[in-house]
């Protein structure tokens, strides 16, 4: 459940719940600002607030990336991506080949600050829990002014010196690669279509 905790002015009630989520965005523009009070520091964009929405198999890692760093992750989990899509692994969409294939494009955005959320892969419903993890994440970082966005193509690291970096232990997978950071602007809320129910069972 989502309370009331994710609101600014303190409200609980459905009405908040709703215009709430109605209006989020995802944000891939940053402004590069920096604060002496980053809300990220210690505890980046409320991590501790992710635990009540997953279960123990979702491990976050806080990665505030070098520029070199930064680049080399995003160049390798591009470099898998186009590898696995060769092979038959994966399947991308064709607007997507031409972005990895791009040397400039960077899957990060250029962000700050970087939340690998992992677990271990032994866990069957590690992506529920994972996604759980970050959803809160997510809500807890806009309440501190920050933008976010879930970069799905950064999730292929592989190289154990990358992995090492990151902290990742053997035996664990990236799910959720969170992107955060002061945005430049607040991007209008893209369509959003009704739900398609099927059938109500009473």
């Amino acid at each position: 459940m989502i309370t009331g905790q994710f609101f600014n002015n303190g409200g609980n009630n459905h009405d908040d719940l709703y215009g709430f989520i109605k209006k989020q965005k995802v944000h891939s523009r940053f402004s590069g600002q920096e604060r002496s009070h980053e809300p990220y520091r210690g505890n980046p964009s409320g991590i501790d607030v992710g635990a009540f929405g997953q279960q123990q198999s979702a491990l976050p890692v806080f990665h505030r990336p070098l520029q070199k760093n930064h680049k080399a992750l995003s160049d390798e989990s591009k470099a898998n991506l186009l590898e696995d899509y060769a092979g038959n692994k994966k399947s991308l969409l064709p607007q997507y080949i031409d972005m990895l294939k791009d040397e400039n494009f960077n899957v990060f955005y250029n962000a700050p600050c970087v939340i690998f959320i992992i677990g271990s892969k032994s866990v069957k419903s590690l992506d529920v829990d994972c996604a759980l993890a970050a959803s809160y994440i997510m809500f807890s970082a806009v309440e501190r002014g920050l933008g976010t966005c879930w970069v799905n193509l950064g999730s292929n690291i592989r190289d154990p010196q990358s992995r090492a970096l990151l902290a990742i232990p053997d035996g664990c997978r990236i799910v959720a690669p969170i992107i955060l950071g002061y945005p430049k602007t607040i991007p209008p809320v893209s369509e959003r279509h009704a739900p398609e129910i099927l059938r109500v069972i009473s």
